[in-house]
């Protein structure tokens, strides 16, 4: 089929030709872009109706809150040092405008903030999406949202998709494995509880987010990199068999167990109505017994990884308890004990929700019903299947303690619906406790893995030579895996029932099933190259801006083998360690946080490489060089004048930079306790000394943002019109150019970026999974 020609000219219609009935998308209000779709599903209703999940006497109340738009909902990067200085901004200015406003003859309530999220830094307002965008009278508020989005400041995330980060209860030293990571809001506040303390730049803990669709991933690296954190990996693999790492310590290789794992399956989404207006006319109960063995794997091997004493957050956006209570009922069973379910009621204080339900019943989309497995026909077999449906045992169900599970309705805070359960890994699992010793060649050989999880499981002396060694193959399909057998008495191929040892002997010692060969999938990535600390590379560096002894080095790396190093990025110690110890069992799509860029005008001044604004509060802990004081009139002006003249800044900046060489340095601004009015966070900036000039290297949005923290106001005309905010600066100077155009590239690339990430949002396979973000 050829190509449809987008420029062929169509037949013009009037306004009033259209048929009667029809409207347009400018008239289709709040529903605009659906207005041929009902919100009704009959067999939605009947199906929530008899597993009550929702209380007696609310059933209207919900289904009337399911109807109506999501609101708008935003929360404040908490740890950055100026959250207080945005939080400000917008409860003083941005809030006190939009309220009491009237947009399409609704009424704009003053936003509120969530009573359950910590130090106010989330807020919700009964703004829709869609009126946002496009009322004239909230333009500024909508400009602001989306520079402060950009710039990393504040992320636009649905309410109920900030709970599971929040009950894992992080710290900065946590190992911590997002499964399925797409698109990445989650994410996100994951990365801003390991960096809580900012003084820190190198937290102990790092964050390995992972999604399936390749495409995707890339969306995810946009999300991370708006938070400049050295402490994310992001990689590209199948979460069921996503491969066991290693990491070096003292020597030796060891199996990497998280110390927290978050488990957002893939899922109906039938909680996600509110925003996701199509799933009215999609929803069907199979929708959920086809993901039902797919989410158990996920969490399944999410539970393999976790260390003893860990916990694992499984969440959904789905209500129904066929891919939530059966779910964890499952893990439940399987763990034999290893797994709890721990009680969160009273983490978050202000939270409304309902807790988990103990029996349930399955109905197919032909509106047949199944209260036990024993109901269901043979035929049924391959689509149901026993996992589904609630333990028959009455003591072991109440055990389990299904109750802790958290089910959030819509109308009980105006949110979207959602299903959260924290899981709590108490000793290993019962496939990991007693697996036999492989062949080892060389006994002594420091290729040797040690089981760090298995030294909590008691062993005795006989059994020592059955716990010796987990080894760790070159495919995502390690040991563990296998021993967790999928094929089940049942005859179900989906779903990991009881584990087995395979029956192959050889030299009467068991081996393991032959090995799969990991496919890759996507683009062909760069290679991560981790620089030596004799590279030529840091001499002229270490010099030019005075880098303190304990700068590590070995934590810079490159993406290039051959030829000159065009940028130069920095990783935590223990990313680096995974890193390099995992280059050939995994497929990494981007990690660390830029830190330098070539400039090659800039060798002679000294230095050829330049700092890059993205790595500046990851690398001034360490710069001891280059650094320019200056004051809040001197943001102004370095942030609104293209390219200012040095004796345009204040006279003790002035004295200060007309001492230093030409090149790049850092313009530091610090708080002054006695001018209250001034931001009371310190700020850095990335800047060039030039002749007789000096500029600011910031991107749009970020100067955007400082400049709102120091008082100026900034409003962006609409396309076609006069720009009253600041442009990128256009460099005057012959010792600037080639710096002024390497970031007018980089701007380019990253639009073309954007451009590419926004056409991949969609499921690139079709299917109807729905993400709770």
């Amino acid at each position: 089929m050829g190509r449809r020609n987008r420029n062929r000219q169509r037949p013009q219609r009037n306004r009033d030709d259209r048929p009667e009935g029809k409207r347009s998308r400018d008239d289709a209000g709040w529903g605009a872009g659906y207005s041929e779709i009902i919100k009704e599903n009959k067999l939605f209703e009947q199906y929530y109706k008899e597993l009550k999940i929702v209380p007696e006497g609310e059933f209207e109340e919900f289904m009337d809150a399911m109807r109506e738009p999501l609101p708008a909902t935003i929360r404040i990067t908490g740890y950055k040092s100026h959250a207080k200085e945005i939080l400000h901004t917008l409860k003083e200015k941005y809030f006190k405008e939009v309220q009491d406003l009237e947009v399409d003859g609704q009424k704009i309530e003053a936003p509120q903030p969530l009573s359950w999220y910590p130090d106010e830094l989330a807020w919700h307002t009964n703004l829709s999406r869609k009126i946002l965008r496009k009322s004239p009278l909230l333009e500024k508020f909508h400009q602001f949202l989306v520079s402060e989005t950009e710039s990393g400041n504040i992320s636009r995330q649905e309410a109920v998709s900030m709970l599971p980060p929040l009950l894992m209860k992080i710290e900065p030293h946590h190992k911590i494995l997002d499964m399925c990571a797409a698109p990445g809001s989650k994410t996100a506040q994951l990365i801003e509880m390991l960096h809580s303390d900012m003084d820190v730049p190198f937290p102990e803990g790092f964050v390995i987010a992972n999604d399936v669709d390749n495409k995707r991933c890339y969306l995810l690296v946009h999300q991370a990199k708006r938070l400049n954190s050295p402490c994310i990996m992001v990689v590209n693999h199948d979460a069921s068999i996503i491969p066991r790492l290693q990491f070096d310590r003292d020597g030796k290789k060891e199996v990497l167990f998280y110390d927290r794992i978050l488990c957002d399956v893939p899922c109906s989404g039938d909680g996600t109505m509110r925003k996701n207006i199509d799933v009215w006319k999609k929803w069907t109960t199979s929708n959920s017994l086809q993901l039902h063995g797919l989410q158990l794997r996920i969490a399944v091997r999410g539970v393999e990884q976790l260390a003893v004493g860990g916990r694992m957050v499984y969440s959904t956006c789905s209500l129904n308890p066929v891919e939530d209570e059966a779910v964890i009922a499952a893990l439940l069973e399987k763990s034999e004990g290893a797994l709890e379910l721990a009680d969160a009621s009273s983490d978050l204080p202000g939270l409304k929700y309902m807790p988990g339900i103990t029996s349930w019943k399955l109905m197919t989309k032909e509106g047949q019903w199944y209260s036990d497995w024993s109901e269901v026909p043979t035929r049924r077999h391959t689509q149901i299947r026993p996992t589904m449906f609630p333990p028959t045992d009455s003591e072991k169900l109440a055990n389990m303690k299904l109750e802790r599970c958290m089910r959030i309705l819509p109308h009980h805070q105006n949110t979207g619906g959602f299903f959260v359960a924290v899981l709590v890994k108490k000793e290993p699992m019962p496939w990991n406790r007693r697996f036999p010793k492989l062949p080892n060649k060389d006994a002594n050989s420091s290729n040797e893995v040690t089981p760090t999880e298995e030294t909590h499981a008691e062993v005795t002396p006989t059994e020592e030579m059955a716990t010796e060694v987990t080894p760790v193959h070159d495919s995502p399909t390690d040991i563990p895996v296998e021993a967790v057998s999928e094929t089940p008495a049942e005859g179900n191929p989906s779903v990991p029932d009881a584990p087995h040892l395979p029956e192959a002997k050889k030299d009467n010692v068991f081996c393991p099933p032959p090995l799969k060969k990991m496919k890759l999938f996507g683009f062909k990535e760069d290679p991560f190259v981790f620089l030596t600390e004799d590279d030529p590379i840091f001499p002229p560096i270490q010099t030019f801006y005075n880098l303190s002894h304990d700068f590590p080095k070995l934590n810079v790396l490159t993406r290039t083998h051959e030829g000159k190093k065009r940028h130069l990025y920095m990783v935590s110690k223990e990313l680096r360690n995974v890193l390099l110890n995992n280059s050939e069992r995994m497929k990494v799509i981007n990690t660390g946080v830029k830190v330098w860029s070539r400039n090659n005008d800039g060798e002679n001044f000294g230095c050829a490489f330049r700092l890059a604004q993205e790595g500046i509060y990851t690398l001034c802990p360490y710069i001891r060089a280059r650094i320019v004081n200056i004051s809040v009139e001197d943001v102004k002006v370095l942030l609104t004048q293209e390219n200012p003249f040095l004796s345009t800044l204040c006279e003790d900046t002035h004295n200060h930079a007309k001492k230093l060489e030409m090149g790049s340095i850092v313009l530091r601004y610090l708080p002054d306790p006695q001018n209250p009015d001034a931001p009371q966070c310190p700020i850095d900036l990335c800047g060039w000394r030039g002749k007789t000039s000096i500029r600011a290297f910031v991107s749009r949005n970020e100067r955007l943002h400082y400049l709102r923290m120091v008082g100026e106001e900034v409003f962006r005309d609409k396309p076609g019109s006069r720009d009253n905010a600041p442009t990128e600066a256009q460099e005057g100077n012959a010792e600037d150019t080639e710096v002024q155009g390497e970031e007018e590239g980089s701007s380019i690339k990253q639009k073309d970026a954007e451009a590419e990430l926004n056409s991949s949002e969609s499921n690139p396979n079709g299917t109807e999974l729905a993400e709770s973000t």
